[in-house]
């Protein structure tokens, strides 16, 4: 195969041109599509852009309603602005490495197994787009958007975790304890995982009876535990031995019969076969031009009036070069 799994999923529905813009006749090329586009949105330096021709005041003297989307590592008004930045250095920079736990609580100062930081930048930088694109269609301007990757994921990741630090001056410690606590995790089944949140005691207390554990909060253990830290501990000891009783569709059933707040714990691999998104169609195996089949995630958005759709499989770089550039040339002919 040609084209990297990655690749295939961020690439559809998209036109591909390359130009190697180190070439005045490429560059060329790209100041006449200019006057035809509404976005412009890169990552490169900002000195690198400004000696190719194209930073933000030389876009703008060709198309003043342009928006123009930089994407940074760090924003440019503070001392890490012009680093090099890439997600783990960003997950590092953003405290995320800190939130990574060993079963003790302990930090580990690992990186969160998904490249996070760039994708939750991403959104980001499309929600500042539609913003900008927003006024453009309200006033008809044009304007600068800088996306810093640092403070974008940093905003996200700390809507819970300032927590005592919400406050000037601080009434705790930074970190979500909740969020955080090493016991948050699922539940192993006869067969396989859960994950539940029973509401309250008598939430809990209605799963313990389910998995055969009669009047938890009235045991002798339980009443007589010291400290809270024991209390816990015995209370998840109980809902693992409890979980443990049935398998998981049983308790998906269960779930469902009692109001109790249940769902199955996939691995990676059963993502791929839960009911739910089977239901949904949410994996679409889809024919493509040069790499065979390939399967794609269907927008998980639902538009009444203008629904998403695959339109287009991912395309090779350059693909469609010859296909814009020639038709953005007629339309220029056609204007003169």
């Amino acid at each position: 195969k040609n084209m990297g799994s990655t690749f295939m999923m961020l690439g559809r529905n998209k036109k591909s041109v390359t130009l190697d813009l180190k070439v005045e006749e490429a560059r060329e090329k790209l100041r006449a599509l200019l006057p035809t586009a509404q976005v412009f949105i890169h990552n490169v330096r900002t000195s690198a852009m400004n000696q190719l021709g194209f930073g933000y005041e030389q876009v703008h003297a060709i198309n003043p309603s342009m928006v123009y989307v930089h994407c940074v590592g760090y924003g440019t008004d503070g001392p890490y602005g012009g680093r090099q930045a890439f997600d783990d250095l960003v997950q590092a920079a953003s405290g995320g490495a800190d939130m990574i736990l060993d079963n003790n609580g302990e930090s580990t100062m690992r990186m969160f197994p998904s490249y996070v930081a760039d994708k939750v930048s991403g959104l980001h930088a499309l929600y500042a787009t539609l913003a900008a694109l927003f006024h453009r269609e309200r006033t008809g301007e044009g304007q600068f958007v800088e996306v810093p990757m640092l403070e974008s994921y940093t905003s996200f990741l700390m809507v819970e975790h300032l927590y005592g630090a919400a406050f000037e001056p601080s009434v705790s410690h930074v970190g979500s304890t909740p969020a955080l606590a090493p016991d948050r995790a699922c539940f192993k089944t006869k067969d396989g995982w859960i994950a539940t949140m029973p509401s309250g005691k008598e939430g809990a207390d209605n799963f313990m009876k389910l998995g055969g554990i009669a009047d938890f909060y009235n045991s002798e253990e339980f009443v007589t535990a010291k400290t809270g830290k024991e209390k816990v501990a015995l209370y998840n000891k109980a809902m693992r031995h409890a979980a443990a009783q049935h398998t998981t569709e049983e308790w998906m059933a269960l779930g469902e019969q009692h109001r109790i707040p249940i769902m199955r714990a996939n691995t990676m691999d059963g993502v791929l076969d839960d009911p739910h998104l089977k239901a949904v169609g949410f994996f679409e195996v889809l024919p493509h031009e040069t790499e065979g089949h390939w399967r794609s995630m269907k927008p998980p958005i639902k538009f009444s009036k203008t629904p998403a759709s695959v339109r287009l499989n991912p395309r090779k770089p350059g693909a469609d070069t010859e296909e814009v550039l020639g038709r953005v040339a007629k339309k220029s002919k056609a204007a003169e």
